[in-house]
């Protein structure tokens, strides 16, 4: 692990920080029957883009927990999410919203997958 080097920052108690370790070589194994997985997202500038987008995970039943937008190159032309959702790429309804997502998107990159808090 990591070496903590100050505990206690926060300026609420329900705060969380969460740290991503990134490599080289994706690592996709479940390691717990509880799994999330992160990944980015672009959609064009068009109507409804996000809607079509978001369509796939409300259909086959999986939990976006976070969903950040961020404009791409500092332009209207295109923006790019960063989203967590519960359950693993192997999991039929994910592998399914995955795949509607993708259809929909202009690019569509998993970052990783990881157990889930005991909190969740």
């Amino acid at each position: 692990g990591l070496e903590v080097l100050a505990r206690d920052v926060e300026d609420e108690d329900h705060n969380t920080t969460r740290f991503l370790i990134m490599s080289g070589e994706p690592d996709v194994s479940r390691r717990d029957e509880r799994m999330m997985t992160t990944f980015v997202f672009r959609v064009r500038n068009i109507p409804a883009a996000l809607y079509k987008a978001m369509g796939g995970f409300a259909t086959n039943g999986v939990n976006m927990t976070k969903l950040e937008s961020y404009m791409v190159d500092g332009s209207f032309s295109a923006t790019q999410f960063y989203a967590d959702i519960e359950g693993h790429p192997d999991d039929e309804p994910v592998r399914l919203a995955l795949e509607e997502l993708d259809y929909f998107t202009s690019l569509l990159h998993v970052l990783g997958t990881y157990p889930a808090d005991k909190k969740r």
